[in-house]
């Protein structure tokens, strides 16, 4: 295969085609194709990055979050000047520099259940709905409203964890007769991820393991859009990267009949109603004061009402106003009504700054 000879938007995708798997037809199906990422953080910034350089015609990107210093050490769509910045929109910025073809849907949301299906595009016509999931979220709620999306939808799930230096991954498709994610991790854990070993920001996390579970995740993911899901493993793959350890369990037969997900096809998570309450988030010395209202037509008022208050450091854009507070406190208010006060893990206060700066 002459690269000269083949069009400019399969030209840059040469080497890539030289793969039996792929070639040509394959190409030209990662163009057509559609994955929803959810979390670009450690592992969904890596993921978007393979698939945009793939050729993977479009991706859906989820976060709620902005930016931050420390993000960079293992965060690779994003540098310095991004932060601050919602991670959604610096994601679509670098993709689009990387490759102008690839169509990128930014949505800057606190997934759940009310608005999941909408914002992943699962509701709209069979040949724009994502051919697949990919799992970048950072709690088990997240996760496991993501396995009900899977089956309730019949689109695969490409799951990955990483903390300290451990890391899993594997992949569900339980439309296709194999076990869904709840059959192999069961209910989440009490008291979420500090119980089950501890979070990024609790137990830290080494770059290089987030990087390898991430790209097993890619490549998982571009087997599914090439329609070669007979390339799948099979297997729920785990290592620790310090102690020089892996291993693969076969889920193949693991399948649970009585599963509530796939088996009674009873969707909690989706079915869970998300409330306008305050979150602590760990290890960021910050509280999430969920969403009271939509708040993109308000946002311009608000940076008014905030400069008239006088506060410092005031910035106003299309998706957040930023300001910050007395006392060392910072506010953060997105355009789907979420507000984030830095500063404190005092949710009575951060209740108060949101009601006295943002209103009830």
């Amino acid at each position: 295969m002459d690269p000269s000879s083949l069009p400019p938007e399969l030209a840059r995708f040469h080497r890539q085609m030289l793969l039996p798997a792929v070639g040509v037809e394959g190409q030209r199906r990662l163009a057509s194709a559609h994955a929803a990422i959810v979390g670009v953080g450690a592992l969904g910034s890596v993921v978007a990055d393979l698939l945009c350089r793939a050729g993977v015609g479009t991706l859906t990107l989820v976060d709620r979050d902005v930016v931050e210093l420390t993000n960079l050490q293992r965060q690779t769509l994003y540098d310095q000047r991004d932060v601050g910045t919602p991670k959604v929109e610096a994601a679509a910025r670098r993709l689009g520099a990387i490759n102008s073809s690839c169509r990128v849907y930014a949505e800057i949301e606190d997934l759940h259940g009310e608005v999941a299906e909408r914002v992943l595009g699962l509701l709209g016509p069979p040949d724009s709905r994502p051919g697949v999931l990919i799992d970048g979220a950072d709690n088990f709620e997240l996760r496991f409203l993501l396995n009900d999306l899977s089956v309730k939808h019949g689109v695969p799930l490409v799951y990955a964890g990483a903390v300290g230096s451990a890391g899993t991954q594997g992949t569900f498709t339980p439309a296709l007769g194999g076990p869904c994610l709840r059959c192999v991790l069961g209910e989440p854990p009490e008291g979420g991820a500090a119980a089950a070993g501890g979070t990024c920001d609790t137990a830290g996390i080494f770059a290089p393991v987030s990087m390898i579970v991430a790209a097993c995740q890619a490549a998982d993911a571009i087997k599914l859009l090439l329609g070669r899901a007979d390339l799948l493993s099979g297997t729920l793959l785990s290592m620790d990267l310090m102690a020089n350890q892996r291993r693969r369990v076969d889920l193949r037969g693991s399948r649970d009949p009585d599963c509530p997900c796939c088996g009674q096809r009873r969707f909690e998570f989706l079915a869970a109603r998300r409330g306008s309450g305050a979150t602590v988030l760990c290890g960021r010395n910050s509280v999430q004061i969920g969403a009271t209202r939509p708040m993109s037509g308000d946002l311009l008022a608000l940076h008014d009402h905030l400069r008239r208050a006088g506060v410092q450091r005031l910035e106003h854009a299309e998706s957040l106003v930023r300001c910050a507070l007395e006392g060392g406190h910072g506010l953060t208010v997105f355009a789907d009504g979420r507000a984030i006060i830095s500063g404190t893990t005092d949710v009575q206060l951060a209740r108060s700054l949101y009601a006295r700066y943002v209103g009830a």
